[in-house]
């Protein structure tokens, strides 16, 4: 019977960094993710850093983690914001190349000594004595340990909404762990649920970036972690557009089919990242929401839409958008979507 030290259960941003800080320590580590290619996946928006965010990765950088190693090779567009004002409220961002990124993570983590990557899905936990002594895999395989570590992220009892749509998901398109809640729930933990949302994903080739305000990153890039010592991958520039009151209006009158006002999700949002319907509500005075237009990667037409995360119905999400400037004539790839977890 093969024991570990510690077994991390996720491969998302926190299971990377909590896996690789581990190992690094010469503790046996196991990281169990669904699939290894999806390592580093950038589950939302593909970008690192931000006010208060940025700060914490450069602290993460300096304790000798991993994500402003792996930023700093997949970053195409890197800006300061705040740049401004006073060093302390300043904030490093960074636009990623999801594909590049992802990529950057998987080599570290496949590289780092003393930790062992397993593709499969921890259905439960093993509690000896009341202690978490180890994981039981769907197959009924059981992996024992000294310590687990769960970074789920939004996997644990995981639904997505999309308008009155249900869909039982960690992300899109793949199954949520359902098992780990029951365990500790029955375990005497109290779990709440929390909701996150994403906006539809755009086709880029189908945008009017002529009509729109051109934002470009700074002249010359700022890495993240101390080690870096330039930025060798091409920086790209994004757009800006902004909501309409034709939009808002289309968006007011569909509120009672938005899952966030018809009770139909229960779990609480973060208070930094509103949905749009969430801010036609709550800023009603203001006519215009600014939106900015980020590619996903340098060769990838996607375009993540920073400023309307959203769960209204399919063609709500269609009708605002052709009301959006630069939007009118543009092809949805994916809907946006709420997800709600334990």
């Amino acid at each position: 019977m093969r024991k570990y030290d510690v077994i991390v259960i996720g491969g998302g941003h926190a299971g990377c960094e909590a896996a690789s800080a581990s190992a690094r320590l010469g503790a046996q580590t196991l990281l169990v993710t669904h699939k290894i290619e999806t390592i580093g996946e950038m589950s939302c928006n593909p970008a690192i850093g931000g006010l208060a965010k940025g700060h914490l990765v450069r602290e993460i950088d300096a304790l000798d983690g991993v994500m402003g190693r792996a930023i700093d090779s997949a970053g195409i567009q890197f800006r300061i914001l705040n740049r401004s004002r006073g060093p302390a409220v300043r904030g490093p961002r960074a636009q990623a190349d999801r594909r590049l990124y992802r990529r950057a993570m998987q080599k570290i983590i496949l590289d780092q000594q003393n930790l062992t990557i397993l593709a499969a899905s921890v259905g439960d936990l093993i509690i000896q004595d009341g202690v978490a002594a180890g994981v039981r895999l769907d197959n009924g395989d059981e992996l024992f340990c000294g310590k687990v570590i769960l970074t789920t992220g939004t996997f644990l009892r995981g639904e997505i909404h999309v308008g009155e749509e249900r869909i039982p998901a960690g992300r899109m398109g793949e199954a949520p762990s359902v098992g780990l809640s029951k365990t500790l729930s029955e375990a005497g933990f109290a779990l709440g649920r929390l909701k996150t949302g994403t906006p539809p994903r755009l086709d880029g080739r189908t945008i009017d970036w002529d009509s729109l305000e051109v934002q470009r990153g700074d002249p010359v890039p700022t890495p993240f972690s101390f080690i870096t010592g330039s930025i060798t991958t091409p920086q790209i520039n994004c757009h800006i557009t902004g909501t309409t009151p034709e939009s808002h209006k289309i968006i007011r009158e569909n509120l009672d089919r938005a899952p966030i006002y018809s009770g139909q999700i229960e779990g609480a949002g973060p208070r930094y990242c509103p949905s749009i319907e969430d801010k036609v509500v709550r800023f009603s005075g203001r006519d215009r929401h600014q939106i900015f237009l980020e590619p996903e990667g340098l060769d990838d037409h996607t375009i993540y839409p920073n400023g309307i995360s959203t769960s209204l119905p399919r063609d709500v999400q269609l009708a605002f958008l052709k009301n959006i400037p630069g939007l009118e004539r543009a092809d949805v790839l994916r809907p946006g979507y709420a997800i709600e977890y334990d």
